[in-house]
Protein backbone atom coordinates (compact mmCIF):
# COMPACT_ATOMS: atom_id res chain seq x y z
CA UNK A 1 0.00 0.00 0.00
CA UNK A 2 1.51 3.34 -1.21
CA UNK A 3 -0.16 6.85 0.04
CA UNK A 4 0.32 10.16 -1.75
CA UNK A 5 -0.88 13.45 0.35
CA UNK A 6 -1.00 16.13 -2.27
CA UNK A 7 -1.07 19.94 -0.99
CA UNK A 8 -1.34 22.98 -3.36
CA UNK A 9 1.16 25.98 -2.19
CA UNK A 10 -0.96 28.54 -0.09
CA UNK A 11 -2.24 31.75 -1.89
CA UNK A 12 0.71 33.94 -2.83
CA UNK A 13 1.16 37.12 -3.45
CA UNK A 14 1.70 39.15 -6.30
CA UNK A 15 2.30 42.50 -5.11
CA UNK A 16 6.33 42.35 -4.81
CA UNK A 17 8.78 42.41 -7.96
CA UNK A 18 9.88 38.92 -8.13
CA UNK A 19 10.38 35.80 -10.51
CA UNK A 20 7.61 33.40 -10.36
CA UNK A 21 10.05 31.20 -8.06
CA UNK A 22 10.46 33.89 -5.38
CA UNK A 23 6.75 35.26 -4.75
CA UNK A 24 6.01 34.46 -1.20
CA UNK A 25 2.44 33.95 0.72
CA UNK A 26 -0.24 36.17 1.15
CA UNK A 27 -1.32 36.52 4.50
CA UNK A 28 -4.45 34.66 3.68
CA UNK A 29 -2.09 32.15 1.93
CA UNK A 30 -0.84 31.93 5.96
CA UNK A 31 -3.96 31.48 7.51
CA UNK A 32 -5.46 29.13 5.21
CA UNK A 33 -2.26 27.25 5.71
CA UNK A 34 -2.73 27.12 8.98
CA UNK A 35 -6.21 26.22 8.82
CA UNK A 36 -5.85 22.81 7.25
CA UNK A 37 -2.69 21.74 8.66
CA UNK A 38 -4.51 21.88 11.72
CA UNK A 39 -7.33 19.97 10.66
CA UNK A 40 -5.18 17.62 9.22
CA UNK A 41 -3.37 16.47 12.51
CA UNK A 42 -6.65 14.72 13.60
CA UNK A 43 -6.15 12.14 10.90
CA UNK A 44 -2.87 10.82 12.09
CA UNK A 45 -0.73 10.45 8.70
CA UNK A 46 2.99 10.44 8.86
CA UNK A 47 4.65 10.81 6.02
CA UNK A 48 8.15 9.39 5.87
CA UNK A 49 9.17 11.53 2.88
CA UNK A 50 8.58 14.81 2.44
CA UNK A 51 8.73 16.84 -1.26
CA UNK A 52 8.76 19.85 -1.93
CA UNK A 53 8.78 22.69 -5.18
CA UNK A 54 11.66 24.48 -4.59
CA UNK A 55 9.30 27.64 -5.61
CA UNK A 56 9.22 29.99 -2.69
CA UNK A 57 5.69 29.47 -1.80
CA UNK A 58 5.30 25.75 -2.25
CA UNK A 59 8.55 25.49 0.26
CA UNK A 60 6.89 28.12 2.78
CA UNK A 61 3.56 26.13 2.63
CA UNK A 62 5.32 22.94 3.49
CA UNK A 63 7.07 24.72 6.35
CA UNK A 64 3.90 25.70 7.58
CA UNK A 65 2.54 21.92 7.58
CA UNK A 66 5.61 20.45 8.70
CA UNK A 67 5.86 22.66 11.69
CA UNK A 68 1.88 22.26 12.60
CA UNK A 69 2.29 18.89 12.28
CA UNK A 70 5.76 18.34 14.31
CA UNK A 71 7.29 16.38 11.08
CA UNK A 72 11.20 16.11 10.90
CA UNK A 73 12.97 18.21 8.92
CA UNK A 74 15.06 15.50 8.03
CA UNK A 75 12.07 14.18 5.60
CA UNK A 76 11.95 17.34 3.57
CA UNK A 77 14.11 17.01 -0.25
CA UNK A 78 13.30 20.33 -2.31
CA UNK A 79 13.11 18.67 -5.89
CA UNK A 80 12.79 20.70 -9.07
CA UNK A 81 10.91 17.95 -10.77
CA UNK A 82 7.84 19.25 -8.55
CA UNK A 83 8.25 22.82 -9.87
CA UNK A 84 5.86 21.54 -12.20
CA UNK A 85 2.44 22.63 -13.96
CA UNK A 86 1.05 19.79 -15.93
CA UNK A 87 2.16 16.63 -13.53
CA UNK A 88 4.07 14.57 -15.69
CA UNK A 89 7.26 15.57 -13.75
CA UNK A 90 5.50 15.23 -10.18
CA UNK A 91 4.55 11.91 -11.53
CA UNK A 92 7.86 10.64 -13.16
CA UNK A 93 9.50 11.54 -10.02
CA UNK A 94 6.68 9.56 -7.93
CA UNK A 95 7.35 6.63 -10.16
CA UNK A 96 10.80 6.89 -10.07
CA UNK A 97 10.67 6.92 -5.71
CA UNK A 98 12.68 4.28 -3.95
CA UNK A 99 9.68 2.09 -2.60
CA UNK A 100 11.08 2.29 1.05
CA UNK A 101 8.87 5.00 1.14
CA UNK A 102 5.33 4.33 1.60
CA UNK A 103 3.79 7.43 2.38
CA UNK A 104 4.91 10.25 0.35
CA UNK A 105 3.63 14.55 1.14
CA UNK A 106 3.97 16.52 -1.57
CA UNK A 107 4.07 20.41 -2.17
CA UNK A 108 3.37 21.79 -5.25
CA UNK A 109 1.64 23.54 -7.87
CA UNK A 110 -1.87 24.11 -10.18
CA UNK A 111 -2.47 22.93 -12.68
CA UNK A 112 -0.03 19.73 -12.00
CA UNK A 113 -1.89 18.53 -8.73
CA UNK A 114 -5.61 18.78 -9.77
CA UNK A 115 -4.59 16.90 -13.20
CA UNK A 116 -3.10 14.41 -10.47
CA UNK A 117 -6.07 14.21 -8.35
CA UNK A 118 -8.13 13.44 -11.38
CA UNK A 119 -6.06 11.04 -12.78
CA UNK A 120 -5.31 8.54 -10.18
CA UNK A 121 -7.93 9.32 -7.71
CA UNK A 122 -11.21 8.19 -7.77
CA UNK A 123 -13.18 11.68 -6.63
CA UNK A 124 -13.41 14.35 -9.85
CA UNK A 125 -12.64 17.83 -8.60
CA UNK A 126 -13.11 21.24 -10.74
CA UNK A 127 -9.76 22.93 -9.16
CA UNK A 128 -7.38 22.33 -6.27
CA UNK A 129 -7.25 25.28 -4.37
CA UNK A 130 -4.61 27.08 -2.78
CA UNK A 131 -3.87 24.99 0.29
CA UNK A 132 -5.99 22.39 -0.44
CA UNK A 133 -4.83 18.67 0.70
CA UNK A 134 -6.01 15.56 -1.14
CA UNK A 135 -4.90 12.33 0.20
CA UNK A 136 -4.86 9.35 -2.05
CA UNK A 137 -4.49 5.49 -1.12
CA UNK A 138 -2.93 3.19 -3.58
CA UNK A 139 -3.44 -0.79 -4.31
CA UNK A 140 0.33 -1.15 -4.87
CA UNK A 141 3.67 -2.28 -3.49
CA UNK A 142 5.99 -0.54 -6.06
CA UNK A 143 5.79 3.44 -7.06
CA UNK A 144 6.59 2.38 -10.24
CA UNK A 145 3.44 0.37 -10.67
CA UNK A 146 1.28 3.80 -10.12
CA UNK A 147 -1.78 3.64 -11.02
CA UNK A 148 -5.47 4.70 -9.98
CA UNK A 149 -6.29 4.79 -6.31
CA UNK A 150 -8.78 5.56 -3.83
CA UNK A 151 -9.11 9.41 -2.64
CA UNK A 152 -9.78 9.02 0.96
CA UNK A 153 -10.07 12.51 2.44
CA UNK A 154 -10.20 16.28 0.64
CA UNK A 155 -9.47 19.25 2.60
CA UNK A 156 -10.17 22.61 1.66
CA UNK A 157 -10.15 25.92 3.15
CA UNK A 158 -13.64 27.42 1.39
CA UNK A 159 -15.02 23.96 3.77
CA UNK A 160 -13.19 24.88 7.10
CA UNK A 161 -14.58 28.91 6.81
Amino acid sequence: MKTIVLVRHAKSSWEFDVSDRERPLKKRGLNDANLVSKTFINNGFVPDIIVSSPANRALSTCQIFMENLNLNKSLLIVQEDIYDFGGNSVINFVKNLSDEHSKLMLFGHNYAFTSIVNSYGNTMIDNMPTSGLVKINFNIDHWKDLKRGETEKMIFPRDLK
